[in-house]
């Protein structure tokens, strides 16, 4: 078979495919998942220790809420990624000490659940969130 003979218009592998720089309006939403990651990560850090139980389950289902929705909202797993990143650049600020000794996190169990469950939380919502899925008529899905 010759390159002539071949078949085009087909989708090939993520990786054949040619780069495309993102749209604005996309780059927009992307940094504005960012900040809100950043936000919601300094807002868990809050309310995680004032209420034990139930602050570091709120503090999780928020970051959750944020990640898989950010996936659902983009359409893809970079919704998911980009409030993660802001989350977990947010959270590691808090952790270090102040040159006069303050920190904003104990050292105790509801800490770590909180840093280790919220990256827990991001990696599920990243593999979780919307992939490169076949869509219309000619996707072969449930048939």
């Amino acid at each position: 078979m010759t390159r002539a003979d071949r078949p085009t218009g087909g989708q090939g592998s993520a990786l054949a495919q040619p780069l495309t720089m993102p749209s604005l309006g996309r780059s927009a939403a992307h940094l504005g998942l960012f900040a809100l990651g950043a936000v919601v990560g300094v807002a868990g850090g809050l309310v995680q220790p004032a209420w034990f139980p139930g602050g570091l389950l709120l503090a999780l289902l928020g970051a959750a809420g944020l990640f898989l929705g950010g996936a659902r909202a983009m359409g893809s797993r970079s919704g998911a990624v980009a409030p993660a990143i802001g989350w977990m650049i947010s959270v590691i600020l808090l952790t270090s000490t102040r040159p006069e000794g303050d920190f904003m996190f104990a050292a105790g169990a509801g800490s770590y659940f909180f840093l280790l469950g919220g990256m827990a939380v991001a990696v599920m919502c990243a593999t979780l969130g919307w992939g490169r899925q076949p869509t219309g008529p000619r996707a072969r899905l449930g048939k």
